[in-house]
């Protein structure tokens, strides 16, 4: 791949993030699409999308943007989507 296709992937892949954070909590905050933007990673921002689609509540993807590039596991509880449902969790925690 160029150069300028890596970063083209990259550019979509943090707005195709943002875009699952607005569908499954609502609004959000600018400061963490801030920190969207700052990742350069294609492989994190990848990760992060997975864990966006994944997670019970916003407050757990947070703690999976802080965890940086170093984390790689996707598994247990924290990443089951049907319980943050269940649990009424689906809405931005302030």
């Amino acid at each position: 791949m160029f150069m300028f296709e890596d970063e083209a992937n990259i550019v979509q892949d943090r707005e195709d993030l943002v875009a699952i954070l607005k569908m499954r909590f609502g609004e959000v905050p600018p400061q963490v699409t801030e920190r969207i933007y700052e990742i350069k990673s294609y492989d994190s921002l990848e990760r992060l999308i997975l864990v966006a689609s994944n997670v019970p509540s916003l407050s757990v993807f947070l703690e999976e943007l802080e965890e940086g590039q170093d984390s790689f596991k996707i598994l247990g509880d924290r990443f089951d989507p049907i319980k943050g449902q269940l649990e009424g969790g689906s809405k931005i925690e302030k």
